[in-house]
């Protein structure tokens, strides 16, 4: 499965994790947030990857969510989709998923976990041959 990343138009961390994905040749399909609906098969799987819950996609500092004026954690997924749905400027982003891993916002170290094991080990044997050499 490739690499779906979730991004909004003006993101610069959206931005940068696509030029990251391009550089490392890593297959991918974008989805715009907000322009693109989530879909709820979507939302649920990324949810469910999440090892915070909600507080690791919801940016609560985000103008859309402080204008809820609401308590997240009571709400049904369901309800909480919806939210998200009319209001998606309040994900988080970029939001790279797989059917292993998921990733929130842009981290140059993290991001290294989308690019496949096979050329990671190959790389890492690159670079002790080459400390040992030096």
């Amino acid at each position: 499965m490739a690499v779906t990343i979730f991004t909004q138009t003006s993101c610069t961390s959206s931005k940068k994790a696509l030029q990251w994905l391009k550089e490392n040749n890593i297959s991918f399909t974008e989805k715009r947030i907000t322009s693109d609906q989530l879909t709820l098969p979507e939302f649920k799987l990324i949810l469910s990857m999440t090892e915070d819950g909600t507080d690791e996609i919801i940016s609560t500092n985000s103008k859309d969510f402080k204008n809820l004026n609401c308590d997240i954690n009571q709400l049904s997924i369901q309800e909480l989709y919806d939210i998200v749905k009319d209001h998606p400027k309040m994900l988080r982003s970029p939001i790279l998923v797989d059917e292993k891993r998921l990733q929130v916002g842009y981290n140059d170290m993290d991001i290294r976990r989308f690019i496949p094991r096979k050329v990671r080990a190959y790389e890492l044997y690159e670079m002790q041959r080459l400390s040992l050499e030096g």
